[in-house]
């Protein structure tokens, strides 16, 4: 089975979204990660990626009706492949986080596991889906400030999970559409996860102005609201499966802009700045992926 295989069965590009949660969480904590903590993301992308498997695992009989080109309804990956590949990844996800937080991360890193295990294979379908996905997420942003330090972290971890519910609920469009009004309420929503993560207090940076990390953040917070709510709202026009998918993409990678404005909120200004970079790099190349593929559909058309 090619790697490639792999990498599709763990949406591997993907993970770049969820790389920011540590930095927001440690620095909310009042610790920048530097030296060996620099590797918190790396457990982040590990049990992002386990997840990512037991999704395709839990969804494999659907997804041979939806989406049969998928690693596993393909034949390309099996069940049994599949569960041990979200296992192992889910095992080096706590390893890295005791490897590069310590027993603070590990304390965090098993309660994580656990519910990504529970949202994909229990509560995913069910009403408390979004909720248990949010606490994933939250739970990410709180390993990297650390169990001695979750409440410092608390206000960042809540903008976080709020933002993941409601990428969530409209991600229950992406197969057979939504309506107006539902999609309708996550722009609202996106609205109220802008407005909090500009006005909620956030702590003192030695050595940072505050001004300027109020501003750094606004202006960060400001991209995170164009990269989802332009798309939301035009799936408000158009509730179709289509746009509904665009959005949700939308609302993943917007992910990156609202841990820039956080971070910089926080006073972590190198990492906020970071953080936009990669937004923008990988903005750029998937512009040039979507520029490539309809030359190639001209160049078939003539």
């Amino acid at each position: 089975m090619p790697l490639r295989d792999y990498r599709e069965l763990v949406r591997a590009p993907a993970a770049f979204s969820v790389l920011g949660d540590a930095v927001v969480g440690a620095s909310w904590a009042g610790r920048p990660l530097h030296g060996r903590a620099l590797g918190i993301p790396i457990a982040s992308a590990l049990l992002y990626w386990s997840g990512m498997a037991l999704n395709d695992l839990a969804d494999a009989d659907l997804d041979a009706i939806e989406r049969p080109e998928r690693p596993i309804p393909s034949g390309r990956i099996s069940r049994r492949a599949a569960g041990i590949t979200a296992a192992a990844l889910a095992a080096g996800g706590i390893a890295a986080a005791g490897i590069f937080g310590g027993r603070r991360s590990v304390a965090l890193a098993v309660p994580l596991a656990a519910a990504i295990a529970t949202y994909n294979l229990v509560a995913k379908e069910g009403p408390f889906g979004p909720a248990v996905m949010a606490a994933c997420r939250g739970l990410d942003v709180l390993m990297g400030a650390g169990s001695d330090r979750m409440l410092a972290a608390a206000p960042a971890a809540a903008i976080v999970a709020a933002h993941t519910a409601n990428v969530t609920v409209l991600s229950r469009g992406e197969v057979h559409g939504s309506t107006s009004r539902a999609v309708a309420g996550s722009v609202a929503a996106t609205a109220g996860v802008a407005a909090a993560t500009v006005a909620v207090p956030a702590p003192a940076a030695a050595g940072v102005d505050a001004s300027l990390g109020r501003t750094a953040g606004a202006l960060a917070t400001a991209r995170f609201g164009v990269t989802v709510g332009v798309p939301q709202s035009e799936a408000v026009l158009d509730p179709t499966a289509g746009t509904i998918r665009t959005a949700t993409r939308a609302g993943i990678m917007g992910m990156i802009p609202l841990q820039a404005g956080l971070a910089a909120r926080a006073g972590n200004l190198v990492a906020s700045i970071a953080l936009i970079g990669l937004d923008i790099t990988l903005k750029s190349r998937a512009a040039k992926a979507r520029s490539a593929q309809r030359g190639q559909e001209g160049g078939s058309i003539t």
